[in-house]
Formats: structure tokens, C-alpha cells, sequence
């Protein structure tokens, strides 16, 4: 038996932590890892206490009709790239490296195109985080350095 390199074992575990998230259009799960060490994970869902939308049964953007991508604040959700941020503390992420994975709720297939939105990318920069490895199938994936956001700053 082959063993999995690195980077696809903890896009595995990032896959395995989007189980948890609670979106009924897409799921994600993130990986926070230094020093080949786990930081901490985080995965889509509501803030703690509030009904997701799967409890609820309905998503306010697909009522909408609100395009992939745009009217985040019209989503109960957190970002699993919010929330590993969240549980981890700043000195322990500067340097790291976050692995991103997402899931289409509704065919189960991979995000081939997923990338951190403007405000995940800017808590990511603000992290320290060192850069980031997104998903596009069990074997391909991209890495892209955080430190290009910085330098090709796309919100001006």
C-alpha cells in the first residue's frame, strides 16, 4: 500500500471536519497545521447557540436566489476558515499553513473552484497564516502564499 503524502493527508482531515458543517449549499472544513502539529480545525456552521440551517430546514440566500459568492450577510453560517482562526491562538498560526476543502451539498462533489472570501482572506493575512492549501479532487490541489493577497491587495 502507497502511503498518502502530507498535504493530501491533512486535506483528508480538513474533508472529514466539512462532515460537521451545517450549510445546506456547501460545506467546508479547515485545517490549521505548524510544524506538521494540528492547530485547530473549524468546519461551516451557525454561532454557537443558533439554529443552523440545516435545523431549520431553509437557507435565506437560496430563498434569495443569491449567486455563489456574493450576500454573505444574508448567511447564519461562519466560515470554517473563521472558525479554526477562531479557536487558535495568533502566535501559534504565524507561519502555518491552513488546507481547505469544500463540499457541494447538493451532489456531494468537490469545490474545484473554492477560494477564502475577502473577509476570510483578511483574517487569514491578520493571522499570520502563511498560506493556504485548497482542494480540487482527492489528489489535486493549489497552494496559494498569503503573501501575494498582501502584495496584489484585490479590495482597492
Amino acid at each position: 500500500m502507497d502511503r498518502i503524502d502530507k498535504t493530501n493527508y491533512y486535506l483528508d482531515i480538513a474533508e472529514v471536519v466539512s462532515e460537521r458543517g451545517t450549510c445546506l449549499r456547501n460545506n467546508y472544513g479547515s485545517v490549521i497545521v505548524k510544524n506538521d502539529e494540528i492547530i485547530s480545525t473549524g468546519y461551516t456552521g451557525a454561532p454557537r447557540g443558533r439554529k443552523n440551517c440545516i435545523d431549520l430546514g431553509y437557507c435565506r440566500r437560496q430563498i434569495n436566489k443569491t449567486q455563489s459568492g456574493t450576500g454573505y450577510e444574508l448567511c447564519r453560517s461562519v466560515h470554517s476558515e473563521q472558525n479554526a482562526i477562531i479557536s487558535a491562538k495568533r502566535k501559534d498560526m504565524i507561519g502555518s499553513t491552513l488546507y481547505l476543502v469544500g463540499i457541494n451539498k447538493r451532489n456531494g462533489e468537490y469545490i474545484t473552484d473554492n477560494y477564502p472570501c475577502t473577509l476570510c482572506k483578511r483574517m487569514i493575512i491578520n493571522a499570520g497564516i502563511e498560506q493556504v492549501v485548497m482542494r480540487d479532487n482527492k489528489e489535486k490541489y493549489r497552494i496559494e502564499q498569503v503573501s501575494n493577497w498582501i502584495e496584489n491587495d484585490d479590495t482597492v
